[in-house]
């Protein structure tokens, strides 16, 4: 049976990209990008599914934040310096960093924590946060259309090999995980003559 990657993208499109959008983002929004510049999704829907799952993620985040962010924060203690910088600016300027923490390099999953630790109220953060949405899906799923004309060749190059590389990789971890292996019973024999 031939698995055609272009069918997948077309039947769970949409749904792959709110869950990613969700957890991640940019991947996920360039890519629905790239496959509505291809005809598989629609470019609307594509920007509106974008938006609903990183509004949501972040909303998510966010409640996180409000029940477990004060004890969680303190468990980052080499993001200290970020966390007290946050925390700074959300007070400043609530509305700039609600919208933009989603642009912000390493943010992305910690400051919806933060900003629920601040003591921000949902009311506020709610609206702020779908324009930040808005403004996130549009920017990478229009970036990903209009990478599209390049990328597009390169991913139908990879389709066809996709099977090669499958198994090129599957032989790699199999070497891999027989190496592991192969230490570790060492080392445990070395321990074991080590302890008689």
């Amino acid at each position: 049976m031939h698995l055609d990657v272009n069918e997948l993208i077309s039947q769970y499109g949409y749904l792959a990209l709110f869950i990613g959008c969700m957890a991640e983002g940019e991947t996920f929004t360039l890519l629905g990008g790239v496959a509505a510049h291809q005809g598989l999704l629609h470019y609307g829907w594509v920007v509106v599914t974008a938006m609903a799952g990183g509004a949501l993620g972040d909303t998510l985040l966010f409640l996180v934040g409000r029940r477990y962010g004060t004890a969680l924060l303190k468990r980052f203690k080499h993001h200290q310096p970020q966390i007290n910088r946050t925390n700074r600016l959300i007070r400043k300027r609530p509305v700039l960093l609600v919208i933009g923490v989603r642009f912000m390099y390493g943010m992305r999953l910690i400051g919806p924590v933060i900003i629920g630790a601040s003591g921000l109220k949902l009311r506020k953060f709610l609206p702020l946060n779908l324009i930040g949405a808005a403004l996130w899906a549009t920017i990478f799923v229009t970036l990903g259309y209009l990478g599209g004309q390049i990328i597009a060749p390169w991913l139908a190059v990879l389709d066809h090999h996709i099977k090669q590389i499958f198994w090129v990789v599957l032989a790699l971890a199999l070497v891999w995980a027989v190496r592991i292996a192969l230490k570790r019973r060492a080392a445990a024999q070395k321990a074991k003559n080590g302890n008689d």
